[in-house]
């Protein structure tokens, strides 16, 4: 009983003593087991197969120690015992050199990488997770035996390891294809790419690179008796080793931590959820209506209590007023001083007006000379066409920065563009082989229009021109930047995918069942990798551009959503040339090749292709030819204009003395004058070399014409309605109606002038120029009014007292008249019978002040709604194809302008500091200049930086790596070997040692510098930066030195005036924000971004302080001069200054309301418009002042029948007439900037002239001067015009 109970514990205790030696026993260790060793057997081309071998691990040769320490360390101890021979490592290395040319940049990548194929070539325990699937038989004819090549097996590798190699690779970049390494390396979209499917990819015998197929397997588990190779992996945060940095912040989202945010939009001010300029506007002005009316309802109160009946009708033609304010009193020393200088005007003007009659010859001859005299300066006259010294001042910070840029780097390339479409073509779809959805291609990215727009590419490159008997062709002015090596122009179009070849669009593989690979699956590779020379499908075609560079998808594709390329419904075709500021013959030959590129594509016909084109030269040509169609137009206007003002001078008594009433040689002899002044003008400053502009011949003209017409009819109207007094000859009449009106002519023309001549002190040359030429121009057209006018008046009244014809003046009338009558125009009586008291009756006052204030309240609440800029379509006649090219710009460019930050020549790029703060890959500052570029594009909807930038030294440094192939000098010479250069003399430029592994610094740097930017890209180099950089590093002391570089990207597409200036506004920030940070503002070097319409928009981020400066400046002076000019009337100034305010302001309502745009052509026309409005208020508010009537009332009546008409005719009408007829042009920008303003400018200016002054005037303007009205009195004691102007 007892043995059997005894027997299991016996049992069971033996077991237990068992595994308790087994523990303590040595561990039985498995032997290493390869799967393959060695190479045997062609696969294709010079790709081979690998022996299979199911044997131990195989103690590698001396001769690869070299090869084995730099490809795989982790396998070097030891006896160095491997899976792989010397000539499959030598095989490894060449593989890794297009992964290691784009992710040596993140090194803990670039380890992971290296593990997952080292592992693959030379484990020795490989057999754990390769598995062998498929050999084929093989004979070694070295050997003399037969072996196997493998042509397929199934590597297991964990998903721990696979994806935290793809996570610590997924955001390393491609400096010279601002593009994702991995769109280069996974064969999709890099927002397609993942873990398992890279890996795939890169195993593939598809990709063009593997020579049989490798099938990952991926598992954290053990599966089918496999290991899965799990090996431990470097994230892009942790460094490789104690001499290396974890990877920089553009090559690793965890190293930048969140990404940046674009600050909150500045929320807009409202109150009670409306715009709170809006409601501050509209409770002013009801507040202003409510105090305004009370007072005037109290006033009405109390003149009806205190001084008529009740049953007594209130008007304004009372004996007594409360306006009133009589003679009584003693005269203070300012009237006394001002009736002083009034009459001292009075009493010169009158002297001089008589000697100009008496002795008309002379002061005519003397007119004559000087006229002859400035206009002698049309010999030296320039007119400047360039749009750069057009719009921007040669001090401005974009100008300097230009020439900066121009000076080291070349000037920016002439474009020469086509947008193409097909619009009787229809989406093609694409069945990937053997397996995938379809893809959808758009309609000109069929085979066949594809071969169409080939054609169209090559017919363009053929264009030949003609220039001082030379041949011009595009080679001859292309941008070539592997010039002389390789000198096939840059030509940005789809087809160089295809390198211009209809051979390789062609290019298909396939049998007679499927199509493998053709031209869509060349498409969609390039649009991935358009650096690669190798598309790694069965084509392997490349997608390098014939001329060396890359052809980015979003400057040659249009109409696509998203980055999906292929539903593209248009092509975009650029043809960069070269550009000469400083070679004119060379530009010439460029202009003229334009010529014909434009002819061609007018005439070019076919039914299958849109064309939209622009070269260069399009806009200059275009406004040349629309000021050519719109001489018509403005002749005509002033033909108008001319027209109305002879005939209105004329004062006709009857049918038969209408010849010689009438005035129109006076007239013609008037504008003439005004046009001489215009000519003297534009004489006298080309004497001194400076050059008219389009503005000056547009603009002035018309200016002083509205200014010099006014003061004819002024005088001549003046004249016809003074009589005779008794014993007077015509020389002291003329002279004492010269002495009544020139002062307030004088008031005008000497405020204008003053106010144009400040103008100057505007930044803006635009404006500059115009108000040097427009103070010139009025001032002598004020002088010649008083001399030369003044004579030829004489003559004129003469000639109508002899009674001889107009024109025809040695004919004499039959029709016998005793001297030239009085009379009074038809305006005039209209003007002093029923406008002036029906304006001014009481209640009739308020309502305009009410109105005026209204529509001052709205302009005010709306100028901040103004846009600023200018649409560049403005610019453009309405029939042309440059217009059909902007349009189709806005609707299908995906990319905007290039944009280059620049630093500046000052840097050292030697020191390790010096590239930390520059460069963006491993190492460099978080805060560098390419990563806050970067930054900055993670940002693009508010930056508008649209991708990252290209970096030259992070390419260099890449390039540079003795693990790369590209850097090789002969041992023999020191001299650059391109790595497509087979010779055994060629050697690694830098050793394979930690040292040499660290960047060059110091004489290294600059010693390997010059042959990175003198290599040409080629299959087992993509990194040479000759075609890249070429021009962005300017070499100094003999290229000893770096000087000037720049770092190229391109800004997100921009399409209005807006988007243009927010983005020359943010870049500069950008550019700032760099300079800070790099510790370099202290120093005499900076950091600026550059493009080439930075030029044209910086006026737009200081126009609205060079409009308030410039309206200020306009209308400080006018106060000035109208202040002294009216006798020291500050009070009447300030009335004047405050009516011209309200115009200008209500100018910008007109400009909210009609969509003008504040840019230098309108604020031109607002300073304008200034002059203008002195004309329309100043000669009213005079007359006011120098009334002797007892009320404001009566004054401001007076004042506006006497004036009113004048001014009228003299202004409104004349320019109303000119104005309609601009409204035919052709030109868009003379239709709104032209047109709308001077229309506006004239009807706001006559209603606050002739409406809205009067009332004011009549409510708050200046007391009599006592002075003035004593010395009146004396003047005209005992005479007619006493009765006339007291009774």
């Amino acid at each position: 009983m007892g043995s059997p109970q005894g027997s299991p514990g016996r049992g069971g205790l033996g077991l237990l003593v068992v595994f308790f030696l087994l523990l303590l026993s040595p561990v039985v260790v498995l032997p290493q087991l390869c799967v393959w060793y060695g190479e045997c057997g062609v696969a294709s081309g010079d790709k081979r197969y690998n022996c299979a071998y199911d044997g131990p691990a195989i103690a590698l040769p001396e001769d690869g120690y070299d090869l084995m320490q730099e490809l795989c360390p982790g396998l070097f101890f030891g006896n160095v015992s491997t899976c792989c021979d010397v000539r499959q490592l030598q095989t490894l290395k060449n593989n890794l050199q297009l992964p290691l040319q784009f992710l040596s940049r993140c090194p803990s990548c670039f380890y992971n990488l290296i593990n997952l194929f080292c592992e693959l070539t030379c484990s020795p325990d490989q057999s754990d997770f390769l598995n062998v699937t498929s050999t084929i038989p093989y004979y070694d004819p070295i050997l003399k035996e037969n072996r196997s090549s493998i042509t397929e097996l199934q590597y297991f590798i964990g998903e721990r390891f696979a994806n935290a190699m793809y996570n610590a690779c997924k955001d390393v970049e491609a400096p010279s294809s601002n593009v994702k390494a991995l769109g280069l390396l996974c064969g999709k979209d890099v927002k397609d790419c993942n873990a398992t499917n890279w890996i795939e990819y890169m195993f593939s015998k598809d990709n063009g690179q593997t020579p049989f197929s490798i099938i990952p397997i991926f598992s954290d588990a053990p599966v089918h008796g496999m290991n899965p190779m799990n090996n431990a992996t470097k994230g892009c945060n942790e460094s490789m080793d104690d001499s290396t940095g974890p990877c920089s912040c553009q090559d690793c989202s965890i190293v930048c931590g969140p990404k940046p945010q674009p600050p909150p939009l500045p929320a807009p001010w409202l109150l009670f959820g409306l715009d709170a300029v809006y409601v501050i506007m509209w409770i002013s002005y009801m507040g202003f209506l409510l105090i305004f009316f009370a007072l005037v309802f109290g006033v009405w109160c109390y003149r009806r209590r205190h001084f008529v009946s009740e049953y007594t009708p209130i008007d304004s033609n009372i004996a007594f007023s409360v306006n009133s304010r009589r003679d009584n009193g003693k005269i203070t020393c300012g009237e006394r001083l001002g009736e002083r200088f009034e009459n001292g005007l009075r009493m010169t003007f009158t002297s001089w007006g008589a000697f100009c009659v008496r002795n008309p010859r002379p002061v005519i001859l003397f007119s004559v000379v000087f006229i002859a005299m400035c206009c002698s300066g049309f010999v030296y006259v320039k007119a400047t066409t360039n749009p750069v010294d057009l719009w921007s001042a040669p001090s401005s910070q974009a100008r300097k920065e230009k020439e900066y840029f121009d000076t080291h780097f070349g000037p920016f390339f002439r474009t020469e563009q086509l947008i193409i479409q097909a619009p009787n073509s229809h989406p093609d779809t694409y069945s990937p082989y053997p397996s995938g959805a379809d893809i959808p291609f758009g309609p000109p990215l069929t085979k066949e229009i594809l071969h169409q727009v080939l054609d169209l590419q090559d017919a363009i490159v053929n264009i030949t021109a003609s220039f001082d008997n030379e041949t011009v062709t595009l080679k001859d002015i292309c941008l070539a930047p592997l010039a002389p090596y390789n000198n096939n122009c840059t030509i940005l179009s789809v087809l160089n995918y295809f390198q211009n070849s209809h051979s390789v669009l062609d290019h298909a593989i396939g049998d007679e069942f499927f199509v493998y690979a053709d031209y869509h699956t060349h498409f969609l590779y390039c649009v991935r990798a358009p650096a690669s020379l190798n598309d790694t499908s069965l084509l392997h075609d490349p997608c390098l551009g014939t001329f060396g560079g890359p052809v980015f998808p979003w400057l040659v594709l249009g109409g696509y959503d998203d980055d999906n390329y292929n539903n593209a419904t248009a092509l975009v075709m650029t043809f960069p040339v070269n550009n000469y500021y400083n070679d004119s013959r060379k530009l010439m030959k460029a202009l003229a090749w334009e010529k014909e590129f434009i002819n061609f594509l007018k005439n070019y016909d076919n039914p299958n292709l849109t064309i939209s084109f622009s070269a260069e030269r399009s806009i200059e040509d275009e406004i040349n030819r629309e000021s050519n169609s719109d001489i018509g137009t403005v002749l005509i206007s002033y033909i108008v204009m001319f027209v109305y003002i002879s005939i209105a001078l004329g004062h006709i008594q009857s049918c038969r003395r209408l010849l010689v009433d009438s005035k129109i040689s006076l007239g013609i002899a008037g504008i003439l004058i005004v046009l001489s002044s215009v000519a003297c003008s534009v004489g006298i400053f080309s004497y001194f070399g400076i050059p008219l502009t389009l503005i000056v011949i547009e603009v002035i003209p018309f200016l002083v014409l509205a200014i010099g017409v006014d003061n004819i009819f002024i005088i001549v109207q003046t004249l016809q309605r003074d009589e005779r007094l008794q014993g007077e000859t015509l020389d002291k009449q003329i002279g004492r109606v010269l002495g009544d009106v020139a002062p307030s002519m004088f008031l005008s023309s000497f405020s204008e002038t003053v106010a144009f001549f400040l103008g100057t002190l505007s930044t803006m040359p635009a404006v500059r120029t115009f108000s040097l030429f427009a103070g010139m121009a009025v001032l002598i057209d004020f002088i010649l009014q008083v001399t030369c006018f003044v004579s030829l008046l004489g003559l004129d009244i003469k000639r109508q007292e002899r009674n001889r014809l107009d024109i025809l003046c040695c004919i004499k009338s039959n029709e016998e008249m005793s001297g030239v009558q009085r009379s009074e125009s038809i305006l005039f009586l209209f003007f002093r019978n029923l406008y002036s008291p029906y304006l001014l009756k009481d209640w009739m006052r308020p309502i305009v002040i009410a109105v005026f204030v209204g529509v001052l309240s709205f302009s005010t609440a709306v100028i901040h709604n103004v846009e600023i800029g200018l649409d560049q379509s403005l610019s453009m006649p309405d029939d042309s194809y440059v217009m059909d090219y902007f349009s189709q710009l806005g609707k299908y460019l995906h990319a905007g302008p290039p944009v280059y930050f620049v630093l500046e020549e000052g840097h050292n790029y030697t020191s390790l500091e010096g590239q930390n703060m520059v460069c963006g890959g491993v190492g460099c500052n978080n805060d560098s200049l390419v990563q806050q570029v970067f930054n900055a594009a993670e940002i693009g909807s508010y930056t508008r930086i649209g991708y990252a930038p290209s970096s030259w030294i992070d390419d260099y440094f890449d390039w540079v790596k003795p693990q790369s192939s590209c850097c090789r000098v002969y041992n023999t010479t020191g001299q650059f070997c391109n790595a497509s250069v087979t010779d055994p003399s060629c050697t690694r430029c830098r050793p394979l040692t930690q040292e040499g592994k660290q960047r060059p610094q110091g004489k290294d740097f600059m010693t390997f510098l010059p042959m990175f930017l003198s290599d040409n890209p080629n299959p087992k180099c993509g990194k040479g930066g000759h075609a890249a950089y070429n021009s962005a590093v300017n070499f100094i002391h003999n290229k000893s030195d770096v000087g000037a570089t720049y770092f190229m990207t391109y800004h997100t597409v921009l399409k209005t005036s807006s988007d243009f200036i927010d983005a020359m506004k943010k870049a500069r920030v950008i550019a700032d924000n760099i300079t800070e940070t790099m510790g370099i503002k202290e120093k005499s070097y900076r950091v600026f971004p550059y493009s080439v319409f930075y030029v044209f928009y910086e006026q737009y981020l200081t126009i609205v302080h060079d409009a308030i400066f410039n309206l200020s400046i306009s209308l400080g002076s006018i106060f000035l001069v109208t202040t002294v000019l009216l006798g020291f009337e500050v009070w009447a100034a300030v009335v004047v200054s405050i009516t011209i305010a309200m115009i200008i302001i209500n100018m910008f309502g007109v400009m909210w309301l009609w969509g003008i745009s504040l840019n230098a052509v309108s604020l031109v026309n607002l300073v304008m418009s200034c002059g203008i409005a002195v004309e329309f208020c100043s000669h009213v508010t005079r007359a006011f002042t120098v009334s002797t009537k007892g009320t404001r009332v009566e004054r401001a009546e007076e004042a506006l029948s006497h004036m009113g008409s004048s001014v009228f005719s003299g202004i409104t009408l004349t320019k109303f007439g000119g104005i309609v007829v601009l409204a035919f042009s052709k030109s868009q920008i003379f239709k709104i900037f032209y047109f709308r303003m001077y229309l506006a400018m004239v009807l706001l200016g006559a209603a606050h002239g002739l409406i809205f002054l009067p009332v004011l005037l009549s409510y708050i303007g200046p007391s009599v001067n006592k002075a003035k009205t004593h010395a009146a009195r004396e003047r005209t004691r005992g005479t007619e015009r006493e009765r006339l102007l007291y009774f």
